[in-house]
C-alpha cells in the first residue's frame, strides 16, 4: 500500500514538468498533429546525446570512485584525435537533425499556408480587444463576441487583428500561436478534427485583465455548425456596429460570450486602419499601438 501511494506520487511529480503541455501534446486538428510529432522527434533526438551522456556520468563517477583500485590514473594523457571526433561528430549530427526538423517544420507549418483540402475554408477576422476576442464571419455577417465556432473537418482562415495592444492568439489543441498586432492584420490556418469544445487564450501579456483572456473553441459537426449560424442571424438582438463596436472595445475583464446577428460590413476594415473611434478607458500602462 504504502509503496503504490509512493509509486504515485514519484509519477505526480514527475509529470510535473509537462503540466503545461498536456494540450499541445493531445492535438485534435491536423497542424497541432504536425507540431506534437515536430516536439516527440526534437526530444528523441536531443535524447541521444543527452542520455548516454548521463549514463556516463554516472558511470564515471562510480568507476573512478576514491576506493575502485582498478581505475587506472592516466595524468601524462593530453590528447585522442578519436576521442575528439566522437565528441564534436554526435553533437554536430544532433544539431544537424534538429535543425533540418526546425527548417522543415516551419516550412509546412507556414501560418499563411492554405490546409489541403477539398472544402472551402471558413473564413474568420479576430479582433483582439482589452480583454476580450472578437469573432466576425464575414461571409455570413455574424460575430461572437469570446466564443469562436467552426466546422468539424473544415479549414478555418484566420485573419487577425488587435484593436491597440499586442496579444498572441492561441488554442494549443489546433495548432499554432500568431501574433494580432495593431494596424496590420496577419493570417492563420486551423482545423478541427473532432468534434469538442477546446479552450483558446491569449499568449501574450498585456495588461491588467490578461489572465482572464480565454475564449472557447467549439467545433461542431457541419450540420450543428449551419443550424449555429442560422440561429444567430435569426436571434434578434444587437446588430454590432460602428458605435456597439466602440463600446465594446472599452477595457473589460470576465465578458460572457455573446452574438451579433448582423455586422457592419467595413467594420473590420476600419479596425484595421485604425478610423474606429478610439475607446476612451483604456490602461494607461500599456502601451496602445503593440508592446
Amino acid at each position: 500500500m504504502v509503496s503504490s501511494k509512493l509509486a504515485t506520487i514519484a509519477a505526480l511529480i514527475l509529470a510535473l514538468p509537462l503540466a503545461g503541455c498536456g494540450g499541445v501534446l493531445d492535438p485534435r486538428g491536423p497542424v497541432g498533429e504536425s507540431i506534437r510529432l515536430i516536439l516527440i522527434d526534437s526530444v528523441a533526438i536531443m535524447l541521444v546525446i543527452v542520455a548516454p551522456v548521463i549514463l556516463a556520468t554516472i558511470g564515471f563517477a562510480w568507476w573512478f570512485r576514491a576506493s575502485n583500485t582498478r581505475a587506472e590514473y592516466w595524468p601524462d594523457w593530453t590528447f585522442s584525435g578519436h576521442l575528439e571526433l566522437i565528441v564534436w561528430a554526435i553533437p554536430a549530427l544532433v544539431v544537424t537533425f534538429l535543425g533540418g526538423i526546425a527548417w522543415f517544420g516551419s516550412h509546412a507549418l507556414d501560418p499563411f499556408r492554405p490546409l489541403p483540402s477539398q472544402t472551402k475554408p471558413v473564413e474568420v477576422q479576430v479582433v483582439s480587444l482589452d480583454w476580450k476576442w472578437l469573432f466576425i464571419y464575414p461571409e455570413n455577417g455574424v460575430a461572437a463576441v469570446n466564443q469562436l465556432v467552426i466546422p468539424v473537418g473544415t479549414p478555418v482562415h484566420f485573419t487577425l487583428t488587435s484593436s491597440g495592444v499586442m496579444n498572441s492568439f492561441f488554442v494549443p489543441r489546433l495548432g499554432s500561436q500568431i501574433y494580432a498586432m495593431a494596424s496590420m492584420t496577419s493570417q492563420l490556418h486551423l482545423q478541427a478534427d473532432h468534434e469538442g469544445t477546446y479552450r483558446g487564450l491569449s499568449a501574450q501579456f498585456s495588461g491588467d485583465g490578461f489572465s482572464d483572456m480565454f475564449f472557447d473553441v467549439r467545433a461542431l459537426a457541419p450540420d450543428a455548425y449551419a443550424k449555429w449560424l442560422a440561429d444567430t442571424k435569426a436571434a434578434g438582438g444587437e446588430a454590432l456596429d460602428m458605435a456597439r463596436y466602440t463600446a465594446l472595445a472599452k477595457p473589460s475583464q470576465k465578458l460572457k460570450p455573446t452574438t451579433y446577428h448582423a455586422v457592419d460590413p467595413g467594420l473590420f476594415d476600419a479596425i484595421v486602419k485604425q478610423t474606429v473611434p478610439e475607446a476612451s478607458g483604456h490602461d494607461m500602462s500599456m502601451p496602445r499601438k503593440g508592446t
